[in-house]
């Protein structure tokens, strides 16, 4: 896995480097995953860490792929954000620290929350196992 900054921008496209690196946003109905609902499992485009099953996403509306909960292993971490004049909850991988979108309490039941992710912070691998 990188270790600095420099190894970072060599492993990733610019975009990738901008969402998870930088805590960026994809412009909202424009990532691969947006509109995605294969069977698999999602994991981190920096480190491969797994994050979310394709069982838990769900069509929000909103823009950005959105799941109901995460991986019971994916442990995401969760910190205030106040950027852009908001009160949101930043995700973060808990293997590397990219940035992977907000999560919000308006999604379906049972757990009632919408991940908010960037298509830019994923990779997705098929089937099962």
């Amino acid at each position: 896995m990188p270790t600095n900054d420099e190894d970072w921008r060599q492993r990733l496209t610019p975009e990738q480097y901008r969402v998870t690196r930088e805590a960026g946003t994809e412009p909202p109905f424009s990532g691969e995953y947006n509109e995605h609902f294969e069977e698999g499992v999602y994991h981190c485009v920096c480190c491969d860490h797994p994050l979310f099953d394709s069982g838990s996403k769900f069509h929000s509306g909103c823009g950005w792929p959105s799941f109901d909960s995460e991986l019971d292993e994916a442990g995401i971490e969760q910190r205030a954000d106040t950027s852009h004049g908001m009160r949101r909850v930043e995700l973060l991988c808990s293997n590397c620290k990219a940035h992977l979108g907000h999560i919000f309490d308006d999604g379906p039941p049972p757990t009632g929350k919408r991940y908010c992710i960037n298509s830019a912070a994923l990779t997705f691998k098929g089937g099962r196992g």
